[in-house]
């Protein structure tokens, strides 16, 4: 739970206890907040972005009004305002210090927008492979651009919300995108929302000790439930991870090439409403969702990318854990806060020959991925799963970034070479590659209720993150009653491989989808 802090009450001349200090809220990160914190710190890695173009009039997008939501949204989700303090590896904290009154949070607010003029590409471009855009003073970030010159009353724009990854998920930033815009649009006064924002996260608590009503969210890993306690459970909880991952067997990857400066790129293809609706209906027809179709997409179109199929193709997705959290007195209302596992698809790398096995083996295939990411959601041991994985992924997160300030010292040292063990004693292991990451979004009109912003005509989306050099990230979703698919990726950390690979995703969707 979040601590207040350094409270100090003096006396004024005419004895009245005056209160002179800001209260401080602050608490530490959780193992998978750590594992994204710690990669950041140096490039930005995993630094997420949502981009939305739409149609708005000028005076609904003025400076002001824009400072004003932005400020309500960073009132009601105090992470957007927070600050990072880190001292060692294991003592890392969010700390947050409200805004003294509603105008420090408009003016707080209005530092953390910038405007520009540049087109959609050259936003993306530049967040993707620019200087950092945010760093531990500055969590979130907000850019609204209209390149347009043309001064009429109706322009385009588009705006980029930025966030660091430890503050929360893919699904935070959406319905952050749909309140701003909700907002935006309100006829009531914004000035007045803020005064009453303020006063109900802030005002209200002046004279109290107590958090019980405002502070920041706690930690996947304090949310997730937990069954027995003690060793042998911890033992048993240990094993069960270990089996699971133990299971895993992919061998097919991407060729690498090195030596070239990250330059991430994010072709993106979308289908009209016509072809969406016939490529809905075609999934529904065999059984499957366009998210499980995706794996099945991936897998046809490496097998016509690669014809070395000896291995199968493993997959992996982020779980969205969510709808298991326990409630939080905590947590408030915000819904910034990470909270997401993770899973494997598995499939056969290779493809008959023949067209009529081939389609039938696709549907197959997409539903077996169907079924091994319904039993990842609701396997009984997911909670216990996702916390050895939290653990894991901290423990490992620590190890690199130690190694990584070492080496940045010049006092890094290898450590000494693992003995082999005697021949024939040893135990072959599968190989456990990963092809690609798949950010499965779903239908994202469900949370955009444009009916709610009538005045503003959303039209385009795009979403990713910074990347360490090599990386790779496929997503799909429906936006505006279309399905959107865009493949984020290193052009210079890979070979012809991969063009070769987007084109057959475009190339299979066409094939056994329409």
């Amino acid at each position: 739970m979040p601590t207040l802090l350094r409270r100090v009450d003096s006396q004024s001349s005419d004895d009245t206890v005056v209160d002179t200090t800001p209260r401080t809220f602050e608490r530490q990160l959780g193992e998978t907040e750590t594992s994204y914190f710690l990669p950041s710190r140096n490039n930005g890695v995993n630094d997420m972005y949502l981009h939305l173009g739409f149609h708005a009039s000028r005076s609904t997008m003025l400076q002001l009004r824009v400072a004003l939501v932005w400020a309500i949204l960073r009132l009601r989700h105090p992470l957007l305002a927070s600050k990072v303090e880190m001292t060692d590896y294991t003592d890392i904290k969010f700390v947050y210090n409200p805004p003294d009154c509603a105008s420090d949070a408009l003016k707080d607010a209005a530092h953390a927008i910038e405007y520009r003029t540049q087109t959609k590409e050259e936003l993306v471009d530049v967040y993707l492979n620019g200087p950092r855009t945010l760093d531990d003073e500055r969590l979130s970030y907000l850019i609204i651009s209209s390149a347009e010159a043309n001064q009429g009353p109706q322009a385009n724009f588009d705006l980029l919300l930025c966030a660091t990854h430890f503050l929360g998920d893919g699904m935070a930033l959406h319905q952050c995108a749909n309140d701003f815009f909700t907002l935006l649009s309100s006829q009531a006064s914004l000035e007045m929302m803020l005064n009453d924002e303020w006063e109900k996260r802030v005002g209200s608590i002046k004279a109290k000790e107590s958090l019980s009503s405002f502070g920041l969210p706690d930690s996947l890993e304090t949310r997730l439930p937990r069954g027995a306690d003690g060793k042998f459970q911890h033992a048993v909880n240990r094993i069960d991870f270990q089996n699971s991952q133990n299971k895993l067997i992919g061998g097919q990857s991407f060729p690498r090439q090195f030596g070239q400066e990250r330059k991430t790129v994010v072709p993106t293809i979308s289908y009209h409403a016509d072809q969406t609706q016939t490529i809905l209906k075609k999934c529904k027809t065999n059984g499957v969702s366009i998210s499980a179709a995706l794996f099945s997409i991936c897998n046809h179109a490496w097998a016509q990318t690669s014809k070395e199929w000896t291995q199968p193709t493993m997959m992996y997705s982020a779980l969205n854990l969510r709808p298991t959290l326990t409630a939080s007195a905590s947590l408030n209302d915000t819904y910034w806060f990470l909270a997401i596992g993770y899973f494997n698809v598995v499939l056969p790398s290779f493809f008959p020959s023949q067209p009529e096995d081939t389609e039938r083996t696709f549907w197959h295939r997409a539903r077996i991925a169907k079924n091994q990411s319904t039993r990842a959601a609701k396997n009984p041991m997911l909670a216990s799963r996702s916390l050895e994985m939290a653990r894991e992924r901290g423990s490992r997160a620590r190890m690199w970034a130690r190694e990584d300030d070492e080496k940045a010292l010049g006092i890094w040292q290898a450590p000494p070479p693992k003995s082999k063990p005697a021949t024939g004693t040893a135990t072959p292991t599968a190989p456990q590659t990963c092809l690609i990451g798949l950010s499965l979004l779903g239908n994202l009109d469900g949370i955009y209720k444009h009916a709610n912003f009538p005045s503003i005509k959303l039209h385009t989306l795009t979403t990713g993150s910074r990347q360490r050099p090599g990386g790779m990230l496929l997503f799909g979703y429906t936006f505006c009653g279309k399905l959107w698919i865009s493949l984020g990726y290193d052009e210079n950390g890979f070979d012809e491989n991969v063009p070769k690979f987007w084109e057959n995703v475009q190339k299979t969707v066409e094939t056994f989808l329409m």
